[in-house]
């Protein structure tokens, strides 16, 4: 496995960022994934070896690049304090709609100029935060991102006049969503309502409800659940293999 700590040029500065990718001398599909609230740290680095090794080039950038490269939290984080709520907030607050789609222009070019990585489409993947900026990054680059994967993504359908759900329309890519049970930051009322824009759109997609709490999916935490993670990331394989991977790249893969 190749792996390089790089530097990738934005609109705004530059943002530090891991690329993995196997061994290999043949091109292939690149994949951007997007951490959750915490930022950067290693259960997200080897999860995208995970992803790479099924044959991908995968980009995990540090989101927060605005406000600290990473580590971005320099304490221990615990959401039931005021502490980690005040630095997520201002980790979060540059990340507006419009720099989530310049931001996920910089992560699509930046692979796309590489020659390890092919000429065509690209996934991405959200977590948390997150779920909603991969969302926008597919409505900002529907030329390039064909595949997007949300897990325990928070404030997908929302009353504000930014909600994410009002991208759909611009968005070509395949979507999965994969929710938390009793999430705070998307109830199930947020839920069905995100789910009737989702068939008002019309697109492919699933979107369905895990028996597991906000952050279920990445191991370290407290609230991460192995099964339902595993479930997880083979829903999030299917989607990426069945969108990305032509049937001979999955069988020189499989060999």
């Amino acid at each position: 496995m190749a792996e390089e700590n790089i530097e990738i040029r934005t609109a705004d500065r530059a943002a530090d960022a891991l690329l993995v990718r196997p061994d290999s001398g043949d091109a292939l599909p690149a994949v951007i994934n997007l951490t959750d609230g915490l930022g950067f740290r290693p259960a997200f680095a080897e999860q995208s070896k995970r992803i790479a090794e099924r044959g991908y080039v995968v980009l995990t950038p540090n989101i927060f690049y605005r406000i600290s490269k990473s580590p971005v939290f320099p304490f221990e984080p615990d959401f039931g304090t005021e502490r980690t709520k005040e630095r997520f907030r201002e980790l979060t607050a540059p990340l507006a709609p419009a720099a989530m789609a310049r931001d996920g222009s910089a992560y699509i070019d930046y692979p796309a100029s590489q020659k390890f990585v092919t000429g065509g489409p690209m996934g991405v993947i959200g977590f948390c935060f997150a779920g909603k900026f991969a969302l926008n990054v597919a409505a900002a680059r529907p030329d390039r991102i064909a595949a997007v994967a949300s897990f325990h993504g928070g404030g997908l359908f929302t009353d504000n006049m930014d909600s994410p759900h009002l991208v759909l329309p611009r968005v070509k890519a395949r979507l999965y969503f994969g929710h938390a049970a009793n999430d705070a930051g998307m109830p199930s009322e947020a839920i069905e309502k995100f789910e009737w824009a989702l068939r008002s759109w019309g697109g492919d997609y699933a979107s369905e409800t895990y028996e597991a709490k906000h952050g279920w999916m990445i191991p370290g935490g407290r609230v991460y659940d192995p099964e339902n993670a595993e479930r997880g990331f083979e829903k999030l394989m299917e989607v990426l293999d069945d969108t990305l991977q032509s049937a001979e790249t999955r069988h020189q893969t499989a060999q």
